[in-house]
């Protein structure tokens, strides 16, 4: 069930299209993302790197800075331990491009998703003792990890923690009580008395943020350092991150390199991917690009992905690109069988629960998270999907506003082995007798009310067909990179009569029509999606409501206007 809802936000539109030289129309959507105030809307508009904030800002940079500065001179050795997603893996090649450019002797190591969990643990800061690692860095972990940095100090290793996860914390009597890791330095914009101005950087934007000052004390270029941005680009949109403020910058500034890139490894995934550099979007690091690097540890390693990003050998880059493709189009598969044997499950079992939980003991583990994503988006309520694995089960969480996973999972926190995350995602580990007690408590514990489970689609415009022209849609491109928190526009008309319809595409999977608003305007349209469905309810003579996106189809240069209709009401 999905409610459409219109933005009812108040500004100045006319004026501000004015003042901006913009549709009105782009006013109003702008206003809708929050970007509020002449300086916010001109950094919306036209920020560049100049815009972004300066990395002293963050709390303990200035340690992290001078402790790597002394480790540098004293040539002592240095350990980059990353995480095995897109993130950590940009993260970690952020870490060693930039500590390498300073002459550091540097190595890295991602924990193993099956072995070792998410992570650094007591393994990892052995194995680098025993290799003579006189400092290690963390990239997209550590702030979760107290055990393991006392026991990392106590062995005489220096610890720097870099990260972007929620600060673990503890209730008491007095409120809560934030736990940080006893770290010569801990850079996380998260922390209560961080002074930075942007909380929601990912764990390769603040690696970034660490490179970049690292550089300007030691008098490299900042230039240098911008080459960097490409990575933490490809990290913030595969890691869902909001596309707002300085992340809008880092992800404009990166496309704009990736087009272009001298990187053999990144150049590679998008030819083997199908990939036209000069159109890369969002859309395709998002959905194409970051799978695949992720793919690697999801069932291999995720050090196929970071030695993917540092090679530099264009036939040794096409190897590793092909194989990453490979092992991506094996966790498709793999994953669309586990999500139909999950829906079967719920289905039968009614799927009552406030917050669903789904025991797959055969699912490979590294798949829980894109399940459950799955499960969210179908059934529209918190959605956890737990494995079995030699220690006990590990899973992953997905949710839907309103729910913060990570602090319900605080709530119950007596019934798990590990947790951590976001209030839209989280992973956790549990012993199989807490499973049935810590559903209980979840969903004892869980306040949404029955409102909170129908999915909103918020509508930026009702818009009349023949307000739509060329110099419109063209104008949308101002508008990118669209993604989480600066959503690609959404339109609605009702009273849209269909003269004409037919299915098309090689798989029966588009509807192609001929649509007429009550103005008498006239508009080729196209709908993808359930197409049995959307003919069993629409036919030639009906009227419907519509969401839809404005977009220009060329073919045999003709240009012409197309909408595509992204839901519909009888």
């Amino acid at each position: 069930m999905e409610k459409w809802m219109i933005y009812s936000k108040r500004a100045d539109f006319s004026e501000i299209g004015k003042q901006f030289s913009i549709d009105p129309v782009l006013a109003r959507i702008i206003r809708n993302r929050d970007v509020v105030g002449e300086e916010a809307i001109r950094k919306y508009l036209c920020g560049t790197k100049e815009d972004m904030y300066s990395p002293w800002l963050l709390k303990d940079m200035e340690k992290a800075v001078e402790i790597l500065a002394q480790k540098l001179a004293q040539k002592k050795k240095i350990r980059i331990i990353g995480d095995y997603d897109a993130d950590g893996v940009n993260a970690a090649c952020i870490l060693l491009k930039g500590l390498m450019r300073c002459g550091a002797d540097v190595d890295s190591e991602i924990p193993h998703r099956m072995l070792d969990g998410y992570g650094i643990n007591e393994r990892l800061i052995e194995e680098a003792k025993e290799s003579g690692v006189d400092t290690i860095v963390t990239c997209d972990n550590g702030i979760a990890a107290i055990k393991q940095t006392i026991y990392a100090k106590d062995l005489g290793i220096t610890m720097i923690i870099t990260d972007h996860h929620d600060i673990p914390y503890e209730e008491n009597e007095e409120g809560r009580t934030y736990l940080v890791p006893p770290a010569d330095a801990v850079i996380n914009a998260k922390q209560q008395d961080c002074a930075y101005p942007f909380k929601e950087l990912c764990g390769a934007g603040v690696a970034y943020k660490l490179i970049q000052a690292l550089y300007e004390k030691l008098g490299i270029s900042a230039q240098e350092a911008y080459e960097l941005l490409e990575f933490a680009a490809v990290a913030t949109v595969g890691d869902v991150m909001e596309l707002k403020d300085e992340n809008r910058i880092i992800v404009k500034e990166g496309l704009s390199r990736l087009k272009h890139t001298q990187n053999p490894g990144l150049r590679s995934l998008m030819y083997v991917n199908g990939i036209d550099p000069s159109t890369l979007n969002s859309y395709h690091i998002g959905f194409i690009i970051a799978p695949c690097l992720n793919a690697g540890g999801r069932l291999d390693t995720a050090k196929r992905a970071l030695s993917l990003l540092l090679c530099e050998d264009k036939f040794e880059a096409d190897r590793m690109s092909g194989e990453l493709k490979a092992l991506n189009d094996s966790r498709k598969l793999l994953t669309a069988q586990e999500t139909k044997k999950a829906c079967e499950f719920l289905d039968q079992s009614g799927a009552q629960d406030k917050v669903l939980v789904v025991y797959l003991p055969e699912c490979h583990e590294s798949l829980a998270g894109i399940i459950a994503g799955r499960l969210k988006e179908h059934y529209y309520k918190p959605t956890f999907v737990l494995t079995k694995t030699e220690h006990g089960l590990k899973g992953s969480g997905r949710s839907i506003e309103g729910y913060s996973m990570f602090e319900e999972l605080v709530k119950c926190r007596e019934y798990l082995d590990k947790f951590g995350g976001h209030p839209m995602a989280a992973g956790l580990s549990l012993q199989e007798k807490n499973l049935t007690p810590w559903i209980k408590a979840l969903n004892e514990n869980c306040t949404l009310a029955p409102e909170d489970y129908i999915c909103k689609r918020w509508i930026d415009v009702q818009m009349p067909l023949g307000y739509i022209t060329k110099e419109l849609i063209r104008g949308f491109s101002i508008l990118e990179p669209f993604g989480r928190g600066n959503e690609k526009p959404l339109f609605a008309e009702k009273d849209i009569y269909i003269r004409n319809l037919r299915i098309i595409g090689q798989n029966h999977n588009a509807v192609k029509m001929m649509v007429e608003d009550k103005n008498g305007c006239q508009m080729e349209a196209v709908y993808f999606g359930d197409v049995e469905a959307f003919t069993g309810s629409v036919h030639m003579g009906s009227t419907i409501s519509v969401l839809y996106y404005p977009s220009i189809n060329e073919f045999r240069g003709v240009e012409k206007i197309q909408i595509t209709i992204c839901g519909y009401k009888v």
